[in-house]
């Protein structure tokens, strides 16, 4: 790759990091949305009135970086369970890949397949990169009302699970 050509892909995701940073803040009504999940369940935002939702969105079903951070979020489901929080990943990833990522790893939560990305766009979470596009690592904790409570942008997969279960603790959750 070029020095030029590494130049131009870095400052495409520097703005596309700045815009989608912009573009959501803590206390902003979610973004709808209504999505498929592995097993051809329709999942909407309005679903979970009343309920705390932790929206996460990934890039690639089966890949290192994602499978861990699953892996991370299906160990603390049982967390999850107790605090009341539906938790739910999103990637472009079709409803098949999906099935076969959770029948693989036991993921007991709902991965919802945004194939146009529509919904990764919304969140400010869609990398286009030409042709590609992936979902960036993103996620969002949606409090009973559909408000956004917290906004993640910059996430570990090893220990964002965790982080998230001390904000929600932090924002009452589960009290």
């Amino acid at each position: 790759m070029t020095s030029a050509l590494k130049f131009c892909l870095g400052v495409m995701l520097m703005f596309s990091f700045m815009n989608a940073a912009a573009a959501l803040k803590t206390g902003e009504q979610a973004p709808g949305f209504e999505l498929r999940d592995q097993n051809g369940q329709t999942h909407r935002l309005q679903d979970y009135t009343g309920r705390w939702l932790v929206l996460y969105f990934y890039p690639k079903d089966d890949t290192p970086g994602c499978t861990t951070e699953a892996c991370e979020f299906r160990d603390d489901v049982p967390q999850f369970n107790r605090m009341g929080v539906v938790l739910l990943g999103v990637s472009l990833d079709d409803s098949d890949s999906h099935r076969a990522f959770a029948e693989k790893y036991h993921l007991s939560f709902p991965l919802l397949s945004d194939r146009g990305g529509r919904v990764s766009e919304a969140y400010g979470s869609l990398l286009s990169l030409g042709p590609l596009k992936f979902a960036k690592r993103h996620s969002f904790i949606i409090d009973r009302e559909g408000r956004l409570a917290k906004v993640y942008r910059d996430v570990s997969p090893k220990t964002h699970s965790d982080q998230i279960i001390a904000d929600l603790k932090s924002l009452g959750v589960g009290k």
